[in-house]
């Protein structure tokens, strides 16, 4: 049997993760470690008070790193450092499986010595507003792909589009590529993606492998973390220039119109391009942040510790 450990980070638990563990322990390949990065002890303390947290839960261990301390890629790496399985699970502490295959599912792709990636299907919540529910449609379908270097032309950024919400790893190809990229701003998961391809790997995309997680962002919201992306992108040119990135956002307001007619509420036609037109202005504000003032780019950005 395959051994795998899951890799959280973890920032002012909910019970979202505790239903996230529990979904662990169930799964039809058994987690041999689950490990949480957990950004500021006095967080995670409050949240198991009173609650017999060990003892329930033996195969978590958890990790406890300060709030200046914490970088997207950078802590990721530090997790993959406390494990020593052959394969390891990435995953966010707000997303939940969606069913006991999950991991299994995703691990069935690395049969493939060739696969350096897996990454799952994200599902809306119950409380996902019909916008967002069409963009986790739009951008994780029911139908699994497996992806290289050659649908970079024809896929251009959905090439290597790929979330750490729920992503595998084969240990020796991650530690051939040095891992993920520290002090990144957003994006870990899409640069090492990236490298991923170029190295002449793949990277396979398992919708039976299901996760519920979604967010209904304000149009302010969907500004500053656009605005992260743009930088993201503005950073790491050699991941991302060469390859269509806003056409994608132009062809999801196209198709997402037709939906929400035949859904009978064409009035979200307008919030959908208000929220789309936050995104882009975001994201083009973002990709041109070395002409800004600081101050206002901290304004601006969503990750404001990054700029510390």
């Amino acid at each position: 049997m395959l051994e795998v450990d899951v890799i959280i980070p973890v920032y002012k638990p909910t019970r979202k993760l505790l239903a996230l563990l529990d979904g662990l322990m169930g799964q039809t390949l058994k987690i041999h470690r689950i490990i949480l990065i957990n950004t500021e002890k006095k967080y995670f303390d409050s949240f198991i008070r009173g609650m017999d947290f060990q003892e329930k839960y033996k195969r978590v261990s958890v990790y406890h790193i300060k709030k200046e301390e914490f970088d997207h890629g950078g802590t990721r790496n530090y997790g993959v450092s406390l494990s020593k399985a052959p394969y390891f699970i990435m995953m966010t502490d707000d997303a939940v499986p969606g069913n006991e295959q999950m991991a299994e599912r995703l691990m069935s792709h690395f049969k493939n010595p060739d696969t350096g990636m897996a990454y799952a299907r994200q599902v809306p919540g119950t409380d996902c507003s019909l916008l967002e529910h069409y963009a986790r449609s739009f951008n994780y379908p029911k139908v699994s792909c497996v992806k290289s270097a050659e649908n970079l032309e024809d896929m251009g950024i959905k090439a290597f589009f790929a979330s750490n919400v729920c992503a595998a790893y084969r240990r020796d190809i991650f530690e051939e590529l040095g891992g993920f990229t520290g002090h990144t701003i957003f994006n870990e998961d899409m640069i090492y993606a990236r490298g991923v391809i170029d190295a002449g790997y793949l990277i396979a995309y398992e919708a039976g492998a299901e996760v519920v997680h979604s967010h209904n962002y304000s149009g302010l919201e969907q500004f500053h973390r656009y605005f992260d992306l743009g930088v993201s992108h503005a950073q790491y040119p050699k991941v991302f220039s060469g390859v269509a990135t806003e056409s994608e956002g132009a062809r999801m307001v196209k198709t997402a119109c037709p939906y929400l007619l035949k859904k009978g509420k064409p009035w979200l036609i307008l919030k959908m391009v208000w929220q789309s037109g936050c995104k882009y202005i975001g994201y083009f504000m973002g990709k041109r942040y070395k002409k800004m003032p600081v101050k206002l780019v901290k304004a601006f950005s969503m990750n404001k510790e990054y700029w510390k």
